[in-house]
């Protein structure tokens, strides 16, 4: 009974055992890193990417071509969702990276741009709408498409910073490689999806715990690889409280952002919800994906601990707001005769 009570309380403030096997994951790769910086084709290195791969096809499998034609037409709701995604939250990381970064910092500005270059996650993303009473379809296509727009945008993005720091870095491989891991996949299942997509709906909880431990293996092997290099000996817990308060911020001031552009365009309340949570929402599965072909696996862990902060912050602060717009359109029913 005090498990399940417990289970219950940690569901609603947003938390869940996946956001704690990260921190164990942390926790993992500092006491028993050897493991994770092995290499050869069956290491767990190895293993991630061919799981990546996996957990993109059976994406596929599960979206069918009448839900994205259905989605094209609510063009407005589009727009806004992927100019915050893909435009305006960089662009303001960008100009405070530019005020607010020191040498020390440097490879933590570099994490928080990437959060901020990141597509938008999925499936919460589409939980979130649908709990606070939002256009669902509308979050399904949005996240989808966001997704494998990433795949593209999000290098892009990177390239303004890594060609300045890296010369060796190379768009257009960057974005074959990620074309081969992601979209490949993708492509495959969604032709696949009128013969073999109920399997994927029929299996969907199966599969999303499928994701979670290929994320899981991808966390630990890139905080194993830092861990080994030490890149954390120059980063002390009240560094790591103000990059939790600045991601927190940071999610907060573009929910603002959208909650006012949705006010000026006058969206219905469904269409304003499903732009707050897919326009202030970004993918720890892309983020870990695009990071182990973006940078070296020497930096990778320390690239990926913004992205891991903010995703927890964003499924808790995020599950709270829901929750209360659910509440509030109950109150709001209740008091309409019928």
């Amino acid at each position: 009974m005090a498990k399940n009570s417990l289970g219950s309380l940690l569901a609603r403030v947003g938390l869940d055992w996946f956001i704690l096997a990260l921190l164990a994951m942390i926790g993992l790769a500092k006491l028993w890193p050897g493991p994770g910086v092995q290499e050869g084709p069956f290491s767990l290195s190895s293993l991630a990417s061919y799981g990546v791969s996996l957990i993109f096809f059976f994406y596929g499998l599960r979206l069918n071509f009448d839900q994205l034609k259905a989605g094209l037409r609510n063009y407005r709701l589009h727009l806004v969702i992927h100019l915050t995604t893909f435009v305006i939250f960089p662009a303001l990381v960008l100009g405070a990276r530019t005020f607010l970064m020191t040498p020390e910092t440097e490879l933590l500005w570099l994490g928080i741009f990437y959060v901020a270059a990141l597509p938008s996650t999925v499936s919460s993303s589409v939980v979130m709408v649908s709990i606070a009473g939002g256009n669902i379809p509308a979050a399904i296509f949005n996240a989808s498409i966001s997704s494998l727009i990433g795949v593209f945008i999000t290098p892009i993005w990177m390239s303004y910073l890594l060609t300045s720091t890296n010369g060796d870095y190379d768009l257009n491989s960057v974005i074959g490689k990620l074309t081969l891991q992601v979209i490949v996949p993708v492509i495959a299942g969604l032709l696949l999806n009128r013969r073999l997509g109920w399997i994927a709906e029929r299996y969907k909880s199966y599969l999303r715990y499928f994701d979670q431990l290929t994320i899981l293996i991808i966390v630990y092997t890139a905080f194993c690889e830092s861990f080994t290099l030490n890149l954390f000996a120059d980063y002390s817990a009240s560094d790591l409280i103000e990059l939790a308060a600045l991601m927190l911020g940071l999610f907060f001031l573009i929910f603002g952002i959208v909650h006012v552009l949705s006010r000026l365009l006058h969206f219905e309340p469904e269409d304003r919800i499903t732009a707050l949570f897919c326009g202030s929402k970004k993918s720890l599965v892309q983020g870990s994906v695009m990071a182990n072909v973006l940078f070296p696996g020497t930096i990778a862990g320390v690239v990926l601990l913004p992205i891991m902060i903010y995703h927890a912050l964003q499924l808790i602060v995020a599950s709270i707001i829901a929750q209360a717009m659910a509440h509030r359109q109950r109150e709001n029913s209740e008091v309409i005769p019928e």
